[in-house]
Order: C-alpha cells, then structure tokens, then sequence
C-alpha cells in the first residue's frame, strides 16, 4: 500500500512538472494567437487592416486617452472602453514594432489633459459636479503630423475598426488627397452677369475645398490627371465623348468616383433659367458601371413631403422636394450612419443592373408612398403640390443613393470617339483592370445651400448654419472614397452590445397583457380627477371658502376613488417588474446553482464510472491468484 502510495504522488508530481512545462511552452509558441468565437467575430480583424498596418513604413504613436476610473461605476461604457483598448492592443501586436500604444488615464488638472487638449481628444461632462471623462484616441508621425477621434461615440460602434484605420491610414498618408471636380451648376461662386454681383461658392464646395486639394475637370477633358484620389461629378451634363471616355478608362483602371446625376437639377443657372438634367449620354455610362437611371423619370413621395413656398407665398407641400429621416438611410455604412436628415429635390430613382457583375448597396431611399412622375410633366411646374391630385403611390421603395463595387466593362466597346490619342505603346481598357469603387446619388440640387443651410449675420459677420445634413453625408462619401482600397474594404461590425433578447420579448408580452388594463385605468383616473377638479371649483353662492356637506362628501368620495385607481395602476405597472425580477432570479439560479451542479453531478458519476471499472479489472485478478 505504502508503495503504490508513493507511486501515486511521484505520478502526480510528474504531471505537474509537465503541465507547467507545456503552459510555458504554449505561451512563448502561440503568443499572438487567438480564436474569436464571437457570433458575429468582433475580434478578428479585416483583410483591409492586415494590409494597411503592414504598409505603415515608420513607427506612429497612438495615444488612448480612457478615463477608466471615472468609466467604473457606468457598466456599459466600461464595457466599450474595455472592447476598444483590447482592439487597440491587438492593432500594436499586429504591426510589428510599428504602433507604439499609449494608455493613458488623465487625472484632473493635469499635464496629461493639457495633452489631450493639444492632440485634439475632447471630453465630456461626466456629472453635474463637472468630472470629466475622456474618451478618444490621438496619433503622431515622425514628421509632426497627428490626427485625432475626439471621442469614441457609443453609437458609431459599428465603425470603430474602420475609424482607428482612417486615423492610421492618414497619418501615414498625411498630404492631402487629390480631388478632381466637374460641375455643370454654378457652385464654385464667381460673377453673376444676371444681378451683377459676386456669387458665393456653395458652402459643399467651400468645404471640400479645405479638406482636399481640389482640381477643377474641365468640360473637354481628355484625360483623368494621374494623382487624382477621387473623380466628383456634379450633373455631368452635356460632356463630350472625349470626356465620357477618359472617365470610363479612370473607372476600368480602378478609379474612386462619387458622381450626383440629376433628372432636374433645378439649380442649374440662375433665377429663371431652364431646368437642365444629366442626359441619356452619362446614363449609359452608368449602365456600364451596373447602375439603371432614367434621366426621364423624377420620384415623388406623399409622406415625406416638405412644405415650402409656394407660388403666391403660401405655404405648399411640395412632392418633389423630400426630406429624408434615419429610417431612409443605411445605418450599416459609414456614409450615412448617424445622420439626422437629408433634403433632396426633384431626385431620380437607381436600381441594380441585372447580370452587372457589380455589388449595388442602397444608402438613401424614399418611402413606399411614393411614385414616379415624367420629368417633362413636373419641369417648370409652379404649383407642384398639384401632384398630390390624384396621387398614386406604388407601394415601392426608390433609392437616391447607392455604393456600387465591382469590375464592370467598357462603355465604348468599339474603341477611343475621335480626338482621343492614347500614348505610345498603351491600348484602350476594355475590362476592368481593378474593381471600381463608386457612390452615386439621383440628385445634385442637394449639394445646393437653399436645402440645407441658412445664411446668417452675427454683428456683421457671415454665418453659416446647417439645418439638414446634406453636407455631411458628402464629406463622408468624400471621406471614404479618398482612402485606399483597403481602408474602403474594411467592413462595419455588428453593435458590441448585445441586447437581452429574452428580457426584451418578455417586457413586450407584459407590455401587450397590461396595456388594455393599464389604459383603462388612467383614463378612469383622468376622469375621476376632472370630476375632483369641477366639484372643488363649485362653491356656494355666499362665499368662496365654504363647501356644502354634499360637496365634501363628493370631494372625499372622488379623492379615495382617485388613490384606489393609482394603488391598481401600480400594481399593474408592478406586474411588468416582477415578470423580469423573476426571469433574472431564474437565469441566477440556472448559472449559480443549476449549471455547477450538472458539472458536479457529470464529475461524480464520471469517477464511480471509474471506480467500478477499477473494481471489476481487479476481481478477475484476485480470483486468478
């Protein structure tokens, strides 16, 4: 016994050298290893970000301003900051050496919010008592470059990967990116011969103009400059073919391109000068890109119809002019996400290309009480709320905007249109070299201010205040287009926080058995207080202060039916608490009590298995001595 005792132990001990052993091992051969198991792989990082980090040429510096001892008592945004730092860390160890993370916590009154401050990480009140709680990210260069998220909203999670790439991406890329533009509308200011004065640039264009180095395409055109990021174009109307082609050879060849087309663009000359449109040329252009547009047909939409001046200075609901809500925007792309609303005016509808071989997303779309009209049966119309006559909706979304990605063909399949002379030695593109990257919208009129801003004057000076965001679903198109085809890629997740589905579909069965009971009593309480309050304002003929024995009766009568109400309508309200009290006191006990214990019961029913096959190997040996 002692032996086999003595055995026993050295045994065990052996063991444990050699688990030790292995741990020791495994932490030095798989550092860096990870499997996300996660529903929808939060952790495991796009193709786009491999590619972007192993481009990064010198070390940049990332500063992660968290508050994180502010953040401990608010358990979902603790959550968050702990999701984001532990992406950052894996975003360091996959850049081998060249993103040096620094984790900083800022104390109040401090040099490290003095550091914030100056790389542009802001902060928000945190309690009345003005705490502070910071929560962004900031990076530097060799070269004194840095670039900055102010603060990581909760709300944009889905964006978080993408975000922290732009920031890296832009640091390593710090000048800024090459924007050619044409534009058939007035929009980059100049003089006016109709009223003779100096005309404003549209405040798009003024924005633009800060943020990328912007080179103007001139109608005739022949070639794409060769630095170009991104290709804009404003109603392209009336280009020639030579034009037409070098646009078509900047897409076969991979090119970004954001192009707004309009039926009717209503902001095309000046006041009194006919509506223009994009044309039949350009849409068969687009076509070749796997996007339908009819420059023909113009959407109209009842419900979201926004009310204007009209002919004779009424107020008018206008069909045409639409004002679009979250609900008509794609929440799952970077370019419209969070946005509040965007105005549009006389838009056309776009639709995939069967068979295209392009990826056709819908970021903007109208609702299905909608329909579309002639373009000719609506151009120069004075009185558009007209259309509401006889209305026909057609119970069919139309979509205003879309992101297109793909390879797509040529569409000038029979060669160069006269006057194009290709370099020595090149040929024409017939197919696409790389994929296309292209965002379109069925309107131009919304780059216009009069949709989206109001021109103010504080003490003599211009001021310029949005009131749509117009102007921010552009710059992000912009924003986007003018990264890398990896920096584009990288897709948006799903939410970090996972909602309780179980607690949420029982609130709603509770909801839906107490609401008809919940109604029922506040309207017998309405009720019952409107009597109090007419009893109480009848007083006796003599005086004001005096109520008859009948009034107090009645008063007290309605008063003690007025808190029986309120003690049942508390009740009801209770029901719905209890209802979730007992799902959380059934889910602690399933994971306290009633889990361990099948583990504990599984434990020892495994070891008597093992006991009684130890027993019946030893019987026959014994028998056998």
């Amino acid at each position: 016994m002692t032996k086999r005792s003595t055995l026993g132990w050295g045994t065990v001990g052996a063991l444990g050298l050699l688990l030790i052993g292995l741990i020791v091992i495994c932490n030095y051969a798989l550092a860096g290893w990870q499997l996300d198991l996660t529903e929808n792989h939060l952790y495991t990082l796009s193709s786009g970000t491999d590619r972007i980090l192993k481009s990064i040429p010198e070390p940049i510096d990332l500063y992660f301003f968290y508050s994180r001892r502010a953040a401990e008592n608010i358990p979902q945004l603790r959550a968050y900051g702990d999701h984001v730092e532990n992406f950052l860390r894996e975003l360091a160890a996959r850049a081998d050496g060249k993103i040096h993370l620094h984790i900083i916590d800022p104390r109040p009154y401090s040099v490290q919010e003095d550091r914030a401050a100056e790389l542009g990480v802001s902060s928000a009140p945190l309690n009345a008592a003005g705490s502070k709680f910071y929560f962004g990210l900031a990076g530097t260069n060799s070269t004194n470059g840095h670039q900055a998220i102010p603060f990581f909203d909760p709300s944009k999670q889905r964006f978080l990967e993408y975000d922290v790439d732009k920031l890296i991406y832009r640091l390593v890329h710090p000048q800024k990116p090459v924007v050619a533009w044409y534009s058939s509308l007035p929009m980059t200011g100049g003089f006016n011969p109709q009223t003779e004065q100096v005309r404003q640039p549209w405040l798009v264009y003024s924005q633009a103009r800060q943020l990328y180095d912007l080179h103007t395409l001139a109608p005739g055109a022949t070639r794409i400059p060769a630095a170009t990021r991104v290709l804009v174009l404003v109603d392209p109307h009336g280009l020639p073919a030579v034009t037409r082609f070098a646009i078509d050879q900047y897409a076969l060849a991979g090119g970004h391109i954001v192009v707004f087309a309009d039926p009717l663009a209503e902001s095309a000359g000046g006041p009194g000068a006919a509506p223009q449109g994009t044309g039949p040329k350009f849409a068969r252009l687009l076509a070749s890109w796997g996007v339908h547009f009819n420059p023909n047909q113009v959407v109209a939409d009842r419900s979201l119809a926004l009310t204007v001046s009209g002919p004779s200075g009424a107020p008018s609901v206008d069909p045409l002019v639409i004002g679009l809500r979250r609900k008509q925007m794609s929440q799952k792309d970077v370019i419209t996400a969070g946005l509040s609303n965007i105005n549009l005016d006389a838009a056309g509808a776009l639709s995939p290309i069967k068979g295209a071989g392009t990826n056709f997303k819908p970021l903007l779309w109208s609702s299905k009480d909608a329909e579309v009209v002639s373009r000719r049966s609506v151009a120069g119309t004075f009185d558009p709320s007209g259309l509401l006559t006889g209305f026909k909706p057609t119970g069919k979304r139309y979509v205003f905007a879309a992101s297109v990605t793909g390879k797509v063909k040529t569409a000038f399949p029979g060669g160069p249109p006269k006057g194009i002379k290709l370099p020595p030695g090149t040929t024409a593109l017939k197919a696409s070299a790389k994929p296309l990257h292209l965002i379109v919208f069925a309107d131009s009129d919304m780059l216009a201010d009069f949709l989206w801003v109001h021109h103010l004057n504080l003490f003599g000076q211009p001021l310029e205040q949005a009131w749509a965001s117009n102007g921010d679903v552009v710059l992000n198109a912009l924003d986007n287009m003018a990264g890398s085809d990896d920096l584009i890629s990288v897709r948006a997740k799903a939410g970090f926080t996972r909602p309780f589905t179980r607690v949420q579909a029982l609130r709603r069965a509770a909801q839906t058995r107490y609401h008809a009971e919940q109604v029922k009593l506040q309207n017998e309480l309405r009720q019952t207080e409107r009597q109090l309050t007419l009893l109480q304002s009848r007083r006796n003929a003599k005086t004001t202060l005096i109520l008859t024995p009948a009034q107090q009766r009645e008063i007290q009568h309605f008063e003690h039916e007025r808190l029986t109400i309120r003690k049942r309508l508390r009740a009801v309200q209770a029901g719905l608490v209890r209802s979730i009290d007992r799902l959380g006191t059934e889910l602690k006990v399933i994971n306290i009590i009633v889990v361990p214990g099948v583990f504990a019961l599984a434990a020892l029913l495994g070891a008597a298995l093992r006991r009684r096959h130890r027993r019946a190997a030893r019987q026959p040996a014994r028998e056998h001595s």
